[in-house]
Order: structure tokens, then C-alpha cells, then sequence
């Protein structure tokens, strides 16, 4: 069976997925076969515009579907209106950095319920059509930070590390029924986010983008290298082969050595 084909016939919702590692996700398990469904709080021509594009691209078929996932409704009604949900990629996740005692009460609330939350959502309407198949595979994209901390991320490292407990959880109630959930926990990811971030950082330490890049924003991780989101969307690809049937239940790092420290 050739790479291209290994996930036709299944479909795949990635949430938070109209760009960066979402984006990345959703092409490389369309790349594999699969149908897919991507999303965003936006509902604009260029989301659509994208989605078709996608399936154009990899021959499947590609829909965008708008829903807020701050809002539990709305989340669960994504997974409804797909109709199908062979994969799920819980993706979707914002930030916001300040001190524990300074940190805004409505953003604490914004980021595990985008973060955390939503997932719970998606997922509690997805198993039950994978349970239907006797097949499926759950992806929660949670971060270096579901495995440690950083100062002034208190609710972007309560909700990863929620994310990290959620899938073990998962996992343990669908054992023995064909479906698997893991969490991916990426380091720094070079998405367009955080490219644009680095000419700003460049000026603000009079350094050239190689070193700025090396030894400020990848001070953490020892390789020195963003991860990609093609790698990011070859591991969600690869957890959802036969090769990963037996792997539930248990975090992948694609952080360049981070959490190996």
C-alpha cells in the first residue's frame, strides 16, 4: 500500500487548522488519503477557498466547517456537521503570558477552554462513531509544556498538561476497540506566528536571524531547529497507521530534545 492511499476512506477533523500546525496536520493526513475537515472561529471565503484547495491538491475531499471552540456547542455541533470522524486532531489552542497574580481572569478561562475544554467536547461526540466502525484514532496536539513548565504560562501549561491526562483517560475507555488516543507535544514550531516574530527579535537583541533564532528562541531546545509542521503532521499521520495500532494512551515529543533535559 503506498503512502498516498494508507488513509483513504477515513475522515479526519482537525480543529484550529485554517494555519499553522493545524494547516500542516490536515495536509499531511489529506496527503495520506484521508477526507478532511478543518476549522477555525472565521468563516471567510479564504477559509473555504483553502479547504478547496486542499482537495484539489491531494484528490479528497476537503470541507471547512466555522465553529468557535471556546464554546462547547459549538464544538460539538463541528464533529455533527462533518457527519463522520474517523480522526480527530484536537489542535486548536491560543496564549497569553503574565504572572500568576497579574494574570486576567477571562484570558485563564479563554485558554482552557479553547485549550482543554474543547476537546472534551469533540471527542465525547466522536467516539461514539468510531465506536460504530470499531475504528478510530484520537490526536491531541498539547506541547513541551504538557510534560514541564515555564514561568507566566500557568493556563497555557494547566490546560497542556490537561490535554496530557485527558488522552491517557481516552485511551484507557476505548481499549481493545480499535480506536487509540496519544498526545503529540511539540516544541517551537516554525509557523508563519512565529516567523513573523523573528525580525522582531532580531532588532530588539542587534542580532543576525540565525542567532536570534539559535540563541534566543530555541534556547530551550537542544537542537537548535524548529520542528516543521510537515514533521508535526508525519507523526499525526503515523499514529494513525497500523504501525501505531498499540501505541494508545502515551505522549510523543517532536521538541528537539526539550523535555529530554
Amino acid at each position: 500500500m503506498t503512502p498516498a492511499t494508507t488513509l483513504a476512506g477515513k475522515t479526519a477533523i482537525i480543529t484550529g487548522s485554517n494555519s499553522g500546525i493545524g494547516l500542516g496536520v490536515a495536509e499531511e493526513l489529506a496527503r495520506a488519503g484521508a477526507d478532511v475537515v478543518i476549522n477555525s472561529f472565521t468563516d471567510r471565503e479564504e477559509d473555504h477557498a483553502l479547504a478547496a484547495r486542499i482537495g484539489a491538491e491531494f484528490g479528497v475531499t476537503a470541507r471547512y466547517i466555522a465553529a468557535d471552540m471556546s464554546k462547547g456547542d459549538q464544538c460539538r455541533a463541528l464533529v455533527e456537521k462533518a457527519g463522520a470522524c474517523d480522526i480527530l486532531v484536537n489542535n486548536a489552542g491560543i496564549q497569553h503570558v503574565a504572572a500568576i497574580d497579574e494574570f486576567p481572569a477571562e484570558k485563564w478561562d479563554a485558554i482552557l477552554a479553547i485549550n482543554l475544554t474543547s476537546a472534551f467536547h469533540t471527542t465525547a461526540v466522536a467516539l461514539p462513531m468510531m465506536r460504530a466502525k470499531g475504528w478510530g484514532r484520537v490526536v491531541n496536539i498539547a506541547s513541551a509544556h504538557g510534560l514541564t513548565a515555564s514561568p507566566y504560562k500557568g493556563a497555557y501549561v494547566a490546560a497542556k498538561h490537561g490535554i496530557v491526562g485527558f488522552s491517557k483517560v481516552t485511551a484507557l475507555e476505548t481499549a481493545g476497540q480499535g480506536i487509540t488516543c496519544n498526545a503529540v507535544c511539540p516544541g517551537y514550531v516554525l509557523t508563519p506566528l512565529v516567523e513573523a516574530q523573528i525580525p522582531d527579535q532580531m532588532k530588539k537583541h542587534g542580532m543576525d536571524r540565525e542567532t536570534v533564532i539559535k540563541q534566543v528562541m530555541l534556547e530551550r531546545q537542544p537542537s537548535r531547529e524548529f520542528a516543521t509542521t510537515q514533521q508535526l503532521g508525519g507523526t499525526v499521520v503515523f499514529l494513525c497507521s497500523a504501525a501505531a495500532d498499540q501505541i494508545t494512551g502515551t505522549t510523543i515529543s517532536v521538541d528537539g530534545g526539550w523535555t529530554a533535559l
